[in-house]
């Protein structure tokens, strides 16, 4: 009789374990904690000084943008809290070896890797962003409705998945390249142009230009947090209701090539006893 593990209660202990970790080292739990608390409010403080100057930017007035912030950092948060620790820890499974004892124990290797460690400091970042959407919705006088919020919900988690089928790739190549410690550099750097609205690179100069077709299109990271926006604030005029119905589409493809890679990926992984 073969043993099929029970994924959603293997999850709960991996939150148990990250719960007692965190607890175990109250101290760096709480440094972590103030550090994005500040990083938090040093945004939003940019803002509130640019916005006093000006009433609009490529017509985000200062609540919608807001929102958007929001949106983004509530993706970001998420991604941050359930993958990015377990993801940025994959070379040094490599490097170590104790991937070879990953690939010995009955469960999926990708939800082992994925999902062992849950960074509870980064949940900080979401309360606060839920918080910062809340206050901007108030202001802006907003009519959310219940099939807006529903889709806004489900784009959130195709922006959280989408992320995470990008960053399961980059580590992949850990494979190879055995210590990819860049992992963290690259991933800001890929989604510092996630931070602003998609309206805001559609310039008539040519390097504003590949940005926006580059992030649009190719790697829609201008996308993931500015549709899920539009829908929230009731601007679908400004994207489309093909995009927002597409976008659970793509990113399922998304997903599903970033098992591919995975997969063909250890399939080329040589143990450390070889």
């Amino acid at each position: 009789m073969s043993f099929r593990p029970h994924y959603g209660r293997v999850w709960l202990t991996f939150l148990r374990n990250s719960f007692v970790r965190e607890l175990t080292f109250r101290g760096n739990f709480l440094i972590e904690v103030v550090t994005r608390t500040f990083w938090f409010v040093a945004q939003v403080v940019l803002f509130e000084i640019i916005y006093s100057f000006v009433p609009d930017i490529e017509g985000w007035t200062r609540e919608q943008y807001y929102a958007f912030m929001a949106t983004g950092m509530l993706i970001n948060s998420l991604v941050e809290t359930l993958f990015m620790p377990n993801c940025a820890n994959f070379s040094e499974l490599i490097r170590t070896g104790d991937l070879d004892f990953a690939l010995l124990k009955p469960i999926d290797t990708q939800f082992l890797v994925s999902f062992e460690k849950v960074d509870l400091a980064e949940l900080t970042q979401v309360l606060l962003s839920g918080g910062l959407l809340w206050y901007a919705l108030d202001r802006a006088q907003v009519d959310v409705t219940f099939a807006n919020a529903a889709l806004y919900l489900l784009l959130i988690a195709v922006g959280v998945a989408f992320f995470y089928s990008l960053m399961i790739v980059l580590a992949s190549t850990s494979i190879w390249l055995g210590r990819n410690q860049g992992l963290y550099d690259f991933w800001f750097y890929i989604t510092v142009f996630g931070r602003y609205p998609r309206e805001f690179y559609h310039r008539p100069h040519p390097l504003a230009q590949v940005v926006w077709f580059g992030f649009s299109y190719l790697i829609p990271i201008l996308l993931v947090v500015t549709v899920p926006s539009h829908v929230l604030l009731n601007q679908m005029q400004h994207i489309g209701w093909q995009i927002a119905v597409l976008a659970p589409v793509f990113t399922l493809i998304g997903l599903l090539i970033a098992r591919r890679v995975f997969s063909w990926s250890l399939s080329h992984y040589r143990s450390a006893s070889s």
